[in-house]
């Protein structure tokens, strides 16, 4: 049984730490279109400059919330 729980921990954990592939983008600035896009939560806001300055509320705001759809989405209570 405790074979199992570790198995299922170290499953969980590869996938929150991701492969580390180049492919596996978390957020693209491009500063020809003063973009900034979020891949993970599928966000792109043309407000790139902002951004680079420290108005970061509304990516924030975004991420958190995905993350507590997510975690209730899977039952959790966090």
């Amino acid at each position: 049984k405790l074979n199992e729980q570790n198995s299922k921990i170290a499953a969980e954990r590869k996938i929150q730490v991701g492969t580390g592939d180049r492919s596996e983008r978390i957020r693209t600035y491009n500063y020809p279109q003063s973009r900034v896009t979020d891949h993970r939560i599928g966000l792109t806001l043309y407000k790139l400059e902002q951004f680079m300055n420290g108005d970061c509320d509304e990516v924030f705001d975004a991420l958190a919330i995905a993350d507590r759809t997510a975690k209730l989405a899977a039952g959790g209570n966090d």
